[in-house]
């Protein structure tokens, strides 16, 4: 990874948006494409190189012709990151956050790691007087929201999540929101103090056995719906065993391991096992609400900040001390 000078995106077209990105999050997606551990597939070219940055908010600098109303110069605006085909059976069923030709701002085309970037106008939603640094992790709180709604959380639910980096916490929070009761375990112990003060129940899951005690802690035969954000084997596992009858398992986290299951579990608990992948235009423009809502529990999970130069090293860092960083923040208006 290197700063350096890319062509200036020119003005936008129609239905697009010049956006002067302030604030841009790096992920644990953002890292694993880096290291060439996520590829692209080849139809979409050459995978580098890449101005990364999907986790982003900014301030909109110009736009194009045939925009929707409500946008305006000046605005501050988080940004949707999907464009999906709208013609495969994902898109046409209502699910393009689930299309298989998606691209994604930073990953198929260049991101907001840069002083401009163009948008389509329908990605763009208006954060208000939301900082910008909070205006960037509505992002990783849509990945949450489209957790949530997999998994049908309502007020009452006892929910497990496994796993406190970024998006457990987001679940956490939209959940709680939600009027659900909590549990969330890690085994960084720092990392189960955001939640902690969130409202959530927490859980050291190095030093108990989370199966036994997450059913203990839900009662009733269990926790209705389970949130995995680890994409590890053996959570995966322990959440089709923990998980009450007649319950719901959503897998959040990413990997590309394989994990075994006791069939039997299905058949006897009648579960649901649901994926969940990025998140649809009315889950954003739920988390930009929720970020809203919980400004103070969103504050507590960006550890750190750093000029857009400072951005190569930062993100070494992050990829040489993973349990130091809950979120990193570039400021690109810093730079």
């Amino acid at each position: 990874m290197e700063v350096g000078e890319v062509a200036d995106p020119g003005e936008p077209g129609p239905g697009q948006v010049l956006v002067r990105p302030e604030a841009v999050g790096i992920c644990g997606s953002d890292l694993h494409f880096f290291t060439g551990e996520l590829a692209t597939p080849p139809a979409f070219g050459s995978q580098y190189p890449r101005v990364q940055g999907h986790e982003f908010a900014g301030v909109v600098e110009a736009l194009g012709p045939g925009g929707p109303p409500g946008l305006a110069v000046g605005q501050r605006v988080a940004v949707h990151p999907l464009s999906s085909c709208g013609r495969c059976r994902a898109c046409r069923i209502g699910r393009p956050n689930a299309c298989p030709y998606f691209r994604l701002v930073g990953v198929h085309v260049d991101g907001a790691l840069a002083e401009r970037v163009t948008v389509a106008a329908g990605q763009v939603f208006d954060v208000g007087d939301l900082p910008p640094v909070l205006g960037a992790f509505c992002e990783p709180m849509s990945i949450a929201v489209r957790a949530l709604v997999r998994g049908a959380v309502a007020g009452g639910d006892p929910v497990v999540v496994l796993g406190a980096g970024p998006i457990g916490q987001a679940v956490t929070i939209g959940a709680l929101d939600r009027g659900a009761r909590v549990l969330i375990t890690d085994v960084v112990a720092d990392r189960l103090a955001p939640a902690a003060a969130a409202g959530a129940d927490v859980l050291r899951a190095d030093e108990a056995d989370v199966v036994a005690a997450a059913r203990d802690w839900a009662g009733d035969e269990g926790p209705a719906v389970v949130v995995d954000c680890t994409g590890q084997p053996s959570a995966i596992a322990d959440a089709v065993t923990m998980v009450s009858p007649a319950g719901r398992v959503v897998v959040v986290g990413i990997s590309h391991d394989e994990v075994a299951l006791p069939v039997n579990a299905f058949t006897r608990k009648e579960l649901d096992l649901l994926g969940s992948t990025v998140c649809t235009r009315a889950d954003f423009a739920e988390a930009v609400q929720l970020v809203g809502r919980h400004r103070a529990q969103v504050e507590r999970l960006v550890t750190h900040q750093v000029p857009l130069p400072e951005a190569p090293a930062a993100v070494e860092n992050a990829l040489r001390r993973p349990g130091d960083v809950m979120k990193l923040v570039i400021r690109v208006d810093a730079a």
